[in-house]
């Protein structure tokens, strides 16, 4: 509101019409966007009770590959609108500190103890993240049904004043004000008008958190109070529209001033909430853009017992630095809100794409997907329209983190397709005597009872050159049982399942894992259970420990092998190609290692670097044209 009333230059430009027209944009907004799109549709798209645009992409990614666009697009402006979230609500919660006649005598209005105390608490707030979220999930429910409780008494209290205001329920009002000469700012007040509903975005992400049901039961309660808040403050602007007060905010100046200090703290707690539904948002969809393999592996810890709660330690760092950066770049709340909302417009028109995708597949008639997909393209294009023209009035900040998010991944998904394109893979078959030979050799010493291949790709009997080139090759290792282990994300969130293919075999094992993407990976627990499973069928034979702490042990030892792929000849490849490889490498660098992303930690490990050798079929058509041309006798 306070935004609105600066767009048109104060309490002396607004008009009776103007204010009842405001607060129906503001009514239809919520109905349209929040209520039917997000609440209604969207919630219903669920993954397993899970949401938000990354589970949503897993429902509609075989339907058209060109889909993952859209949702990188939107995960990116998620991710860069999570950096912005803290900073502006905490901040403009703390500036009703302005409001209090003793900070004013005291600080005479300056901005910089606002900074300050923004930061202690943004400081704490991601400090604190790394315990987990327990105490701030116990505490949610009931501050926040305070909060809204709050803002619908003291809205009702102020509506008594001027009850005319209740006309806003008409739409007309709100189309009147966009066509009336008396808004200054054309339509380009839905720049303003989205401030109400940038939150619709993160209440579906948060489904995994919060489900479905609460939702549905909570919602009405909500939108009611946020209603009667709006329409508080647009009776206290009719009744004193016209005077000069300076910069005011509404949302404090219709309190009583003994209430003041109770709001302040009320609002700081509201947005702490806010904020933190934000950042575990973020660590969730960030969790799940890892197991997409649309961004590169970083360590992520449980703290807590509560299902399904993480804590990445890059994000959050790199969310505290962004929302610090924002704060101290910005200064006032008032200067943040000309940034926000450009970056969540892009998002949910990302999201209106994937939904119309999966209305058309789950319903029997598309013409209803198709008519969901126009209404909301032409709604929040106008939105994202109106909001554009904040791109250089601090805009442009959260669309460089959406677009350095959007190049990382990128850069990943692109280098997965790359070397899948180009990569070198053989049959397994063709090697297994040579295998069985070195298995039985005993002029080798025994590397390890049981050696274990981690790899991104396995399809069928085919692996990895690399792979067989490490037992082989580089340095042949002797061992009782050789496993090719693959882990494959599914769409569904907390999937646990295995399939193994010995190959007509007793010691060579090739295991597909089929893990949720909420799961951890983490293959030493799964393979004691597959090891386990495997001997009581008697496919795979005991491995007795002659020297063990347990008693009658029957599983012997495992080392891991990962292995790191250097790139060496790369003639045949674009320079672009060559580009994005190079540049996924020197990402691999700042990221987490597969030892800790598989939980490896505690097992014997070795890593090797071989040569990335590359399928060059070129060469191979050069050698059979030259071949028949040479002499019989030669």
């Amino acid at each position: 509101m306070q935004s609105i009333v600066e767009s048109q230059g104060g309490l002396e430009n607004i008009s009776k019409s103007f204010i009842i027209g405001v607060i129906s944009l503001i009514i239809w907004t919520l109905t349209l966007i929040t209520t039917i799109k997000y609440v209604l549709v969207a919630l219903r798209a669920d993954n397993n009770h899970e949401g938000g645009i990354f589970s949503l992409f897993t429902l509609v990614r075989k339907y058209a590959k060109w889909l993952i666009i859209p949702a990188m697009i939107g995960g990116a402006t998620l991710l860069s609108d999570g950096a912005l979230t803290p900073a502006v609500t905490v901040t403009s919660a703390v500036e009703g500190l302005r409001a209090i006649p003793a900070f004013q005598d005291v600080f005479k209005g300056q901005q910089t103890p606002i900074i300050v105390i923004t930061l202690i608490i943004l400081a704490i707030l991601f400090l604190i993240q790394r315990f987990g979220t327990a105490i701030v999930g116990r505490v949610f429910g009931p501050v926040m049904f305070v909060w809204f409780s709050f803002l619908g008494v003291t809205g009702l209290i102020n509506l008594f004043n001027d009850f005319s205001i209740l006309q806003a329920i008409n739409p007309y009002w709100a189309i009147h004000l966009l066509l009336s000469p008396e808004n200054k700012s054309g339509v380009f007040i839905l720049g303003s008008v989205f401030l109400a509903t940038t939150g619709a975005e993160a209440l579906y992400s948060d489904l995994g958190h919060v489900g479905r049901g609460n939702i549905y039961v909570s919602w009405p309660f909500v939108k009611v109070c946020i209603i009667l808040s709006y329409c508080g403050q647009a009776a206290w602007l009719l009744k004193n529209r016209g005077e000069s007060l300076g910069d005011v905010n509404p949302f404090f100046a219709v309190l009583p001033h003994h209430i003041m200090i109770f709001a302040v703290i009320l609002a700081t707690f509201a947005a702490i909430i806010a904020s933190q539904a934000l950042i575990s948002g973020s660590f969730t969809l960030v969790s799940e853009a890892i197991r997409l393999k649309i961004l590169p592996m970083l360590k992520i810890y449980y703290p807590g017992q509560t299902l399904g709660q993480l804590y990445i330690p890059a994000v959050n760092l790199a969310l505290w630095m962004a929302s610090s950066f924002i704060v101290l770049y910005f200064r006032t709340s008032a200067h943040m809100e000309a940034a926000y909302g450009l970056a969540i417009t892009i998002t949910m028109l990302m999201t209106t794409i994937l939904l119309t995708f999966y209305l058309s597949h789950q319903l029997a008639r598309r013409s209803i997907a198709i008519l969901f997909f126009v209404s909301f393209v032409l709604i929040e294009g106008m939105f994202f329209i109106a909001s554009a023209v904040k791109f250089l009035h601090g805009g442009y900040v959260v669309v460089i983190f959406a677009i350095m998010i959007l190049f990382v991944m990128s850069i990943w998904h692109k280098a997965n397709e790359i070397v899948f394109k180009y990569i070198k893979s053989l049959n397994i078959n063709d090697y297994k005597q040579q295998i069985k030979s070195l298995r039985d050799d005993e002029s080798y010493d025994l590397y390890q009872t049981n050696v274990v291949y981690l790899t991104n790709r396995m399809d069928g009997e085919m692996v990895d050159r690399s792979i067989l080139y490490s037992i082989l090759d580089k340095r042949p290792k002797r061992a009782e049982v050789y496993w090719f282990v693959h882990v494959n994300v599914t769409d569904e969130p907390w999937t646990a399942e295995y399939e193994v293919d010995m190959l007509d075999t007793d010691y060579i094992v090739k295991v597909n894992l089929y893990l949720g993407f909420r799961q951890r990976q983490e293959v030493p627990r799964y393979l004691r259970t597959i090891v386990t499973n495997l001997m009581k069928s008697g496919r795979l034979p005991e491995q007795n420990q002659k020297y063990s702490i347990t008693k009658g042990r029957r599983v012997g030892d495992f080392r891991f092998v990962v292995i790191e792929e250097k790139m060496t000849n790369a003639r045949q490849m674009s320079g672009f190609d060559r580009f994005v490889l190079r540049t996924k490498s020197t990402i691999k660098n700042v990221t987490a290692s597969p030892v800790r992303w598989f939980g490896l930690q505690f097992s014997e490990v070795s890593i090797e670097k071989v040569p990335l050798v590359l399928s060059d079929v070129r060469n191979l058509e050069i050698i059979e044209r030259i071949i028949p041309q040479v002499p019989e006798n030669d």
